[in-house]
């Protein structure tokens, strides 16, 4: 009998049973202390467990299953987290923490509706960790609508603002469309092998039957093509890939600071983990759908480069901050879908470290612009010049946060573009590294823009006390220094850390045998 404390379960329910509980506590308890507190708690224990919850994957050396409502694999839903699960839901989590501790000083003390912020917050977070911890495709679709519809309320906060009501307006309209083209991949897999759970997919395309579902009893090749060619679609849509990035333009740039680092350092891995773990993990490696998954592997990577692209060159016109911030998310989502559209462990490594790279330098990037606009109350470059002279820590931590998202040795960002570029030589595509070369040179060019006119031009007035409290100041100084620590000692977390989590995306049969043997042990009536 094997009994695994359900750490990483706990996490999402956790989160979602907060945001149903939040209001309730807005409702009876007046106090903008207790929200905060409740909100500040919540996060920890989720940080904690999703914390708990990679320990044990890894001291276990196997995916870890749970079977929710008891139901054994493939009839019930179970969660199935892996390494890169693991690691990315920790790391995830770790963002939304700090990001909570910098938004508890960052909203106005008589701010409305901050209740129903952490709502979202809290809803947000139990999609992302839901979506990447779960072991089914139809549980994918829940959570997926889990984390976008509590997007669209994150993004339409300032409900008094016109701006922000027409952002999430189309965030909301193309996020639905992407969650209902999901739907009908759903539809599809299920229409023609059969069955929901991941590991069964996976398993019926290589000729190998799960109990009770068995055998597929329809079109495989055409079944995968239609799930694979739909998931694609909305995965790109949710991560803001190029082109199919213009809902988060106008999202990231209008939101609150806190929100726009959640939905372009969080939100967006999900999408990219979802790719990687349907086109590798499920699909790859079956001769049956050989030609299909090769043709999904260069379309996103085409769209990863026509999203480094359009990111790199549209970035650098912009005068907006959070609009050049907004089209740096989708160049670096443009090296993630390039890395995945590579499908090989070292540019799979490359993508995960990327992702884990970008989360906590935008992150800090959008944290410190956050303190400029409140101060300038603009986000016009123009009319905010000289304001980062009255925050000069706030200014350095931006700088280090540029300096990373540019590639700039020896921080983080640096160290994952440096893995790509080994990655494309390993793959014949030399000429490809000329484009993110050039890419990351434009892309130095809009942040150097940023620094400009908050820092080198003279201030334009008294911006008076401009510098944040400890609340907000202390998150940027722990993410400016994951940038550092995270580029000097890469090549110790890269062999400790990365290549390992990056590895198990490739582990199908370990994938399929886990759940495979669970589902014979409570058909044979063996107590788990």
């Amino acid at each position: 009998m094997e009994i695994y404390p359900p750490s990483l379960v706990l996490a999402p329910v956790i989160a979602i049973v907060s945001a149903f509980a939040m209001p309730l506590i807005g409702l009876t308890i007046k106090n903008r202390r207790v929200w905060d507190t409740f909100a500040l708690t919540i996060t920890t224990i989720v940080l904690i467990l999703s914390g708990l919850g990679y320990t044990l994957v890894r001291i276990l050396g196997k995916p870890f299953v749970y079977l929710l409502g008891g139901w054994p694999p493939p009839v019930g839903i179970v969660y199935e987290v892996d390494e890169f699960a693991a690691l990315l839901g920790f790391v995830s989590a770790f963002v939304i923490w700090l990001v909570t501790i910098y938004g508890v000083k960052y909203f106005d003390p008589d701010e409305d509706g901050v209740e129903w912020y952490y709502t979202m917050l809290l809803g947000l977070e139990a999609g992302v960790l839901g979506c990447i911890y779960t072991g089914d495709v139809f549980n994918v679709f829940v959570l997926f609508e889990v984390l976008s519809i509590t997007s669209y309320g994150l993004v339409a906060f300032w409900n008094r603002r016109g701006e922000c009501i027409e952002a999430a307006i189309k965030y909301s309209l193309i996020g639905a469309l992407a969650t209902t083209i999901y739907f009908l991949a759903v539809t599809f897999i299920y229409a023609s092998l059969g069955t929901l759970n991941m590991a069964d997919i996976a398993a019926k395309i290589r000729g190998i039957f799960f109990p009770v579902t068995g055998e597929p009893y329809g079109n495989v090749a055409l079944g995968v093509g239609l799930f694979l060619a739909l998931s694609i679609w909305a995965f790109t849509v949710e991560a803001g890939v190029a082109p199919n990035h213009f809902r988060v333009l106008d999202a990231y740039q209008v939101s609150p600071s806190t929100v726009a680092a959640l939905l372009s350092a969080v939100a967006a891995n999900v999408g990219f983990y979802l790719l990687a773990r349907y086109l590798i993990t499920l699909l790859s490696g079956a001769r049956a759908v050989e030609s299909i998954v090769n043709a999904g592997l260069i379309i996103v990577l085409i769209m990863g480069l026509i999203s480094i692209l359009v990111g790199s060159f549209l970035m650098i016109v912009q005068s907006d901050i959070n609009r050049i911030l907004a089209y740096s998310s989708v160049l670096n989502y443009g090296y993630v879908c390039l890395a995945i559209g590579l499908a090989t462990p070292l540019a799979l490594a490359a993508a995960l470290f990327h992702m884990i790279n970008h989360a906590i330098a935008k992150t800090l990037i959008f944290l410190t612009a956050g303190v400029y606009v409140k101060a300038a109350e603009t986000r016009s470059l123009d009319r905010m010049e000289g304001v980062g002279r009255y925050a000069p820590l706030t200014s350095a931590l931006m700088v280090i946060a540029a300096l990373a998202l540019a590639g700039v040795p020896p921080f983080n960002g640096f160290v994952s573009k440096l893995i790509l570029y080994e990655a494309l030589l390993e793959a014949n595509l030399a000429p490809l590294v000329i484009i993110i070369i050039l890419s990351s040179a434009l892309s130095l060019l809009g942040y150097l823009k940023i620094i400009y006119h908050v820092y080198a031009k003279p201030p334009m007035k008294d911006y008076g006390k401009v510098e944040p409290p400890g609340a907000m100041l202390w998150p940027m100084i722990v993410l400016a220094a994951l940038c550092i620590i995270l580029g000097v000692a890469s090549p110790w977390i890269y062999d400790i850390f990365i290549e390992p989590a990056a590895n198990t995306v490739f582990e199908t049969d370990k994938f399929i045998e886990v759940a495979y043997e669970l589902a014979e042990k409570l058909l044979a009536g063996v107590r788990i």
